[in-house]
């Protein structure tokens, strides 16, 4: 392999890697604004401080999805770079994901993917499901 086509590589994966690093830096960050506003819930005795838990965990799904997105399209740039698909023409040094907007690079189908138990999934239904808990036995 030419060392040109080996930087290229190098600097997609690189990419690759900080999309990676980043997803799972909001799902920390998600987890522990979920756990703050527990906690307050826990001071207050306030079910609203459960159920505002939606909002923030809602929000860093769609910033999660749209990282997992990008990381997805670097995949394909990697993939057609390195000749394991050829449906893209890319230049030595060229990293084009507009045009990696296919259905697998779809936002919605990032959004919704069949994951087991992914992790703003599972975040979302604990808020939710622990929220109604606490409003039926309150009311």
């Amino acid at each position: 392999m030419e060392e040109t086509k080996k930087q290229h590589l190098e600097f997609i994966q690189n990419v690759i890697t900080r999309m990676n690093t980043n997803s799972f830096q909001i799902k920390g960050m998600a987890v522990v604004i979920v756990s703050v506003l527990l906690v307050v819930y826990a001071a207050t005795n306030n079910v609203a401080f459960i159920f505002l838990n939606i909002i923030p965990t809602i929000l860093f799904w769609l910033l999660d999805s749209y990282y997992l997105q990008q990381e997805r399209k670097f995949r394909g740039v990697y993939n057609n770079v390195a000749g394991i698909e050829n449906d893209v023409e890319i230049k030595p040094y060229e990293m084009p994901i507009q045009k990696f907007n296919g259905r697998q690079y779809c936002f919605c189908k990032v959004f919704f993917q069949k994951r087991f138990f992914g992790s703003m999934e599972l975040l979302f239904l604990f808020c939710f499901l622990v929220g109604l808990f606490c409003y039926i036995k309150i009311v």
